[in-house]
């Protein structure tokens, strides 16, 4: 475990990169959902994101097998487990009804809600300028959104709720982080989902063909991997400071979700994307002069 008197001198930035990196592996991965949506059943896609999660993870460290499961926090590991479940069915329900563009500006909200909770639970100490970008940060996700508008229906509750989920699972995150492995949090993630889902799938199974598996297993690896970026994130960087930098989602969202399904966002999504972006940037920079002071203070 990387405390924070050991971490490197960069590790904010290197927690921004595995955030970005992070956002990478979910869009990538709701892409080869959303491409299975109508061959597979849902709750069967949500077990092969998990289970194949997990066997990765056994595969790729026999060695630590015998303590994977350990944690002086057992119980919020479940917790945060089951919440990520939670948020994941959300996301794979909303990605068989809506682009995955339109599903992303709608989970928006889980960063800003992400600040708050850091100083309500964690009681990090976020200054007012950082406020202030979080608050224009909003205001893009508003312009996204546009009250009133065709996102504004029944069926948005889904990603809505997503990112409500998500928000509390990544402050747990970061809770377990400053005691446990990250291995150890990465597996109580995957195994919890594994387990609930491999019970609840003979239900509603549908066998895959040969390309279908692939895809179950990609969706599993990158699921991983991009946990297990977020993890490494908050390790390294405070929480409200990474948490913003999900916003690069929607660039990844946009990418995938024109090449692979012909989804465009309008140009107001672009806008409020361009005014999200503008108030992270910021929050780097504020960031950084913050730290500079600190540092001219203490010499």
């Amino acid at each position: 475990m990387t405390d924070a008197a050991s971490r490197p001198s960069d590790a904010p930035f290197r927690g921004i990169v595995l955030m970005c990196l992070a956002m990478m592996c979910f869009v990538t991965m709701n892409t080869l959902i959303k491409s299975m949506r109508g061959e597979l059943p849902v709750v069967e896609l949500i077990w092969g994101r998990y289970f194949f999660h997990a066997v990765l993870i056994l595969m790729l460290f026999p060695r630590r097998i015998p303590t994977l499961l350990a944690s002086t926090h057992k119980g919020l590991q479940i917790l945060r487990s089951l919440l990520v479940l939670l948020a994941t069915a959300l996301m794979f329900t909303s990605v068989g009804l809506m682009p995955i563009a339109d599903i992303v500006a709608i989970t928006f909200v889980a960063p800003l809600l992400i600040v708050i909770l850091s100083v309500a639970i964690l009681h990090e100490i976020v200054g007012l300028r950082r406020w202030a970008a979080v608050i224009v940060g909003f205001m893009g996700v508003v312009i996204i959104l546009r009250p009133g508008g065709d996102l504004f229906t029944p069926i948005a509750l889904l990603p809505l709720a997503t990112a409500m989920t998500y928000a509390f699972y990544q402050v747990l995150t970061r809770v377990v982080s400053q005691s446990a492995d990250p291995l150890n949090t990465l597996f109580y993630s995957a195994l919890v989902g594994a387990v609930v889902m491999t019970v609840v799938v003979p239900f509603d199974w549908v066998t895959p063909d040969v390309g279908q598996w692939t895809k179950l297993v990609a969706a599993g690896l990158l699921g991983g991997l991009g946990h297990y970026a977020i993890i490494r994130a908050y390790e390294r960087a405070e929480a409200s400071l990474v948490a913003p930098f999900a916003y690069t989602e929607l660039i990844w969202a946009t990418g995938l979700g024109f090449f692979v399904f012909g989804d465009l966002p309008d140009t107001w999504t672009f806008v409020g994307a361009g005014i999200i972006a503008a108030s992270g940037i910021y929050i780097v920079h504020r960031e950084r002069q913050v730290k500079a002071a600190r540092q001219k203070t203490s010499r």
